[in-house]
């Protein structure tokens, strides 16, 4: 028996066959086919013309089985997943994609690179499926809104010391703007809003946790109590001043913006610093600010939905240094002297206040003010110790106890020959009791 070829075809080409079919055997139109298959009236012609003279698999595409035209070369492709296996190990498909690009002019798409990353089964970070929330419109104009928070992570992946990165970010635009310092508190806070005041000017409101850097935990004194206010941070504060309104948020999901930046610079970032071989938070700034975030900014920012710019520029009289410092309250002693953070300053002026301002700034300079005036002072670095004179003690001598006369023992004569000695408790005792009490 004669062996059949077997003919491989898709359901489409199957379609296509079943039709050119009833166009060979007139049943049909060729303008009909046309119309039924959405080809042209010359394709069809040509498609007929192949299945007479070849048979059913003429109906079968040319380039089946065969190599694109535009396939990517088996030396490119082996060597970039030899990158992505050794210098971008770790990296997903685009980010991996976009610094082959880069730095080793190979173009892959990201969707051929995670194909290939499959069938070669190599790991990478993927996302999480999210739970469902509600959605909140982006706010329609540059500096309406900004996102703020603090990232702790492994930056520098134990080439250097752990370190938080402070970061800023458009609602409307996406536009990004952060800085590394070394923990999180109300100097980085203030040091970095200043900076991005500095850039853009002052925005309208600030969406932000409930860190204890920018949501106080302290009762209210009773003049707030009074006045109806609440205790603010020295972060809340601050931005009072500067008439930024402060917008706490209720979970870590309510600002997803700035915590969705997070997570792409988390990967991204800390790839980008690892090929650059970067330790230290200064050096890591430098990074930032000249290469990093310009470049993401061009790739992820997006127009406003209304061209106004709603920062505020800030005004030649206002000194922000002045605003965003840390200010407490504290007793001009008697000495005139003022303790602040287990320290001791020595006021050089004769003043008559019982209270003065201590105005601790960023750079770490102290300034002592009353009614606005700066006061010189020292700082008093030891401060004396006043020395007791120690006691002698000198003992007491012990006094002689001499019994009175009508002491019980002196009362009870006891024989020369008596060895043990007892001593009547009850002056009534008995003749029988006192012979039985001597041993001869």
């Amino acid at each position: 028996m004669a062996e059949r070829d077997i003919i491989m075809m898709s359901q489409k080409e199957l379609k296509r066959l079943s039709v050119i079919h009833k166009a060979i055997d007139k049943q049909i139109a060729q303008v009909e086919a046309a119309d039924i298959l959405n080809l042209c009236i010359r394709q069809i012609g040509r498609i007929t013309k192949r299945v007479k003279q070849e048979g059913d698999k003429g109906i079968i595409h040319k380039s089946r089985g065969r190599p694109s035209n535009r396939a990517i070369a088996s030396k490119i492709k082996a060597k970039a997943l030899r990158l992505c296996q050794t210098t971008y190990k770790g990296f997903n498909p685009t980010l991996a994609s976009e610094k082959l690009e880069e730095l080793n002019k190979i173009f892959i798409h990201p969707e051929t690179l995670r194909l290939w990353f499959i069938n070669g089964q190599i790991q990478y970070k993927r996302r999480k499926a999210k739970k469902h929330r509600s959605w909140r419109e982006r706010k329609h104009h540059f500096g309406q809104m900004l996102q703020l928070d603090g990232s702790h992570h492994e930056w520098f992946e134990r080439r250097g010391p752990q370190c938080v990165f402070m970061g800023y970010i458009d609602d409307a635009t996406g536009k990004f703007f952060g800085r590394f310092y070394d923990y999180e508190g109300t100097k980085p806070a203030m040091d970095s809003f200043q900076r991005y005041i500095n850039k853009y000017g002052i925005p309208q409101s600030v969406y932000l946790d409930k860190h204890t850097t920018y949501k106080s935990t302290k009762k209210p004194t009773i003049e707030e109590e009074l006045e109806n206010k609440k205790a603010k941070s020295q972060f809340e504060r601050a931005l009072a001043e500067l008439g930024v309104e402060v917008i706490h948020a209720q979970s870590p999901q309510a600002k997803g913006r700035i915590e969705r930046a997070f997570n792409t610079h988390q990967d991204r970032l800390v790839k980008e610093m690892r090929l650059k071989g970067i330790r230290g938070v200064k050096e890591a700034n430098t990074f930032l600010s000249r290469y990093y975030i310009p470049k993401h900014n061009r790739k992820f920012t997006i127009p406003a939905r209304n061209k106004a710019n709603l920062h505020r520029a800030l005004p030649k009289a206002l000194n922000l240094d002045k605003i965003l410092c840390i200010k407490q309250q504290a007793a001009l002693r008697n000495d005139f002297t003022v303790a602040y953070e287990k320290k001791l300053y020595q006021v050089l002026e004769s003043t008559p206040a019982k209270k003065v301002m201590v105005e601790e700034r960023v750079n770490g300079a102290i300034l002592i003010l009353y009614k606005g005036k700066s006061l010189k002072y020292r700082q008093i670095s030891q401060r004396p110790i006043s020395v007791k004179p120690e006691k002698q003690y000198t003992p007491r001598p012990k006094k002689l106890y001499i019994p009175p006369k009508d002491h019980p023992y002196k009362s009870f004569k006891v024989s020369p020959y008596t060895h043990i000695h007892s001593y009547p408790q009850k002056e009534e005792s008995s003749k029988e009791e006192k012979e039985l009490l001597l041993v001869h």
